[in-house]
């Protein structure tokens, strides 16, 4: 069976999820507005760049779950979704979810954006298998860490290759659809690499390697 995997943040989204969820926070004063406001923005830029520490900007992002109620949480998590993923989910982008899902293709979003922002959001583009950060949560509530390897550059291949062998999948026809170069360690790995409203970077490593270049938008 065929692999076609999707980045979410920029690419099957026409926005970034995770930056997002930050914004929502600061909106309905859950966090310190200001404070947090520009420690979002600087890791977002970070991110861009291609320099972010992940393990850094995951104590930012998740300790945030440690202080509220779990149901708190995933009610607001719905508000979240409803509010500000919906309206960001592209015409193309389900088309092209279509598309894979008809041609029998095994669709997987696989992100750095953690699973409590992420599940959700697979499940609204009816995509089954989510391979993201994994959010830890002891005793029914949310610790505000991370578990295992954060789903992000060189750990994108190692989460992949892991979920691969679980399932006794390879990435024999393999696509991989992505707007950042932070993710040109899977897109040089798979069969058929696709740059979607790429970066710059990613951009000009996709001219020069012959990979195609799409819009979702």
């Amino acid at each position: 069976m065929t692999i076609a995997l999707f980045d979410l943040d920029n690419t099957l989204l026409a926005g970034d999820s995770d930056y997002m969820w930050g914004q929502f926070l600061v909106k309905n004063k859950m966090v310190d507005g200001p404070l947090f406001e520009r420690e979002n923005q600087r890791f977002y830029e970070e991110y861009a760049a291609g320099v972010l520490d992940i393990h850094e900007y995951l104590t930012f992002q998740l300790g945030v779950l440690a202080r509220f109620d779990k149901n708190e949480l995933d009610g607001l998590r719905l508000k979240f979704l409803a509010e500000n993923i919906e309206p960001i989910i592209t015409k193309k982008s389900r088309q092209l979810l279509k598309k894979h899902r008809d041609n029998g293709d095994v669709l997987v979003i696989i992100t750095a954006t953690n699973s409590f922002v992420t599940t959700p959001i697979a499940k609204a583009l009816e995509v089954e298998h989510l391979i993201a950060t994994n959010v830890e949560i002891k005793n029914g509530q949310y610790t505000g860490k991370s578990t295992g390897t954060p789903c992000f550059q060189e750990g994108k291949v190692t989460l992949l290759k892991d979920w691969l062998g679980q399932n006794q999948l390879d990435l024999k026809g393999s696509w991989f659809y992505s707007d950042s170069h932070n993710d040109l360690p899977l897109l040089k790995v798979v069969d058929n690499p696709v740059a979607v409203d790429p970066d710059n970077k990613l951009e000009n490593y996709a001219q020069n390697n012959g990979w195609p270049i799409i819009s979702l938008r």
